[in-house]
């Protein structure tokens, strides 16, 4: 059969002009500043974790990336802005355990569908959490916590400055403690109610915690084993809790129908800014610790599994309130 050259030069000059066009595409973005929502409070471990990978993206992409602190309930507020925003590339969102696994969890209607609205780029970094305490009540370890609230049940307060410190809370009451939580905004209130000796024992990320470690008292950390950051402080299971695992993690997201040739951008940024080793070091120094890196099916049953995970400690805490 005789080769049309004419169609088949239009045929090649149209698979050209729409590489071009991908091309194209891919360099226009960004274009303008980018705005990452955190819906928590300036201060708090995924702020400070958002922060960072904000001025990384920023020198990646050469557009400024922007933090913008949406609180309210529980990340519920911030979490619903976002998701009414156009799936343009310009509104991301640095997700956390709390508003991607717990909250849809707990709540029947958080505001947004934390799998259909969303769509995740990369998973950051792991949350340890740690328990702290005036020194005024004098226990310094988890079985001390323990007796010292079953000696006053029900009396000892607990600042909680987020929904993964109320599920902490309820596990050390499965385990036989007798703590009242206390809810705050966030974890700057939380923290100085502690500090002003208001309530005797704070339950907040390590990287929130440790910086106040010379004026409270560090107990425990709520991960399996002690935080690389800060070995010698041994966790609730290497206290004698066995088991006991309650670890918080942040997961950059762009909202569901953002165009390909933008999230696999952003997906090629992060991978580069995940592999330096300056990043470890400067989640370590936060006393994060980094995430592996996940190709998007793995990271998308890796998210599943923790949706399925958080939700059965939840209903075994008694927290679902749907």
């Amino acid at each position: 059969m005789p080769v049309n050259l004419k169609l088949l030069g239009a045929v090649i000059s149209s698979v050209a002009a729409l590489s071009m066009a991908g091309s194209a595409l891919a360099s226009e973005y960004p274009g303008r500043i980018i705005t990452m929502v955190v819906a928590y409070p300036a201060g708090q471990g995924t702020d400070l974790a958002a922060r960072f990978y904000a001025e990384k993206l920023s020198n990646a992409l050469g557009e400024n990336v922007v933090v913008d602190n949406r609180p309210g309930a529980g990340g519920n507020v911030g979490t619903a802005s976002a998701s009414q925003a156009e799936p343009d590339g310009y509104t991301i969102l640095m997700g956390a355990s709390g508003t991607h696994a717990l909250n849809p969890a707990m709540f029947q209607n958080p505001g947004y569908d934390a799998e259909a609205d969303f769509d995740p780029i990369a998973a950051t970094i792991v949350i340890p959490m740690a328990i702290s305490a005036h020194p005024s009540i004098g226990v310094d370890s988890i079985e001390e916590l323990m007796e010292f609230s079953q000696a006053n049940p029900d009396q000892v307060d607990v600042a909680l400055p987020s929904v993964t410190s109320q599920l902490v809370l309820e596990r050390l009451n499965d385990a036989g403690a007798s703590l009242n939580g206390i809810k705050y905004d966030g974890s700057a209130q939380a923290t100085a109610a502690v500090l002003g000796n208001q309530v005797p024992v704070l339950i907040d990320t390590l990287g929130s915690s440790r910086r106040y470690f010379e004026q409270l008292v560090p107990i425990a950390v709520t991960s399996p084993t002690a935080a690389s950051s800060l070995p010698e402080l041994l966790s609730v299971a290497e206290q004698g809790v066995e088991g006991f695992n309650v670890t918080a993690w942040n997961t950059l997201y762009v909202l569901e129908g953002t165009p390909d040739h933008i999230r696999g951008r952003l997906r090629d940024e992060m991978r580069t800014i995940m592999a330096d080793p300056g990043t470890a070091q400067s989640m370590d120094e936060f006393g994060f610790e980094l995430s592996p890196w996940m190709e998007r099916e793995e990271l998308e049953a890796w998210e599943q599994s923790e949706r399925e995970r958080y939700g059965e400690a939840v209903r075994d805490a008694g927290l679902d309130g749907r």
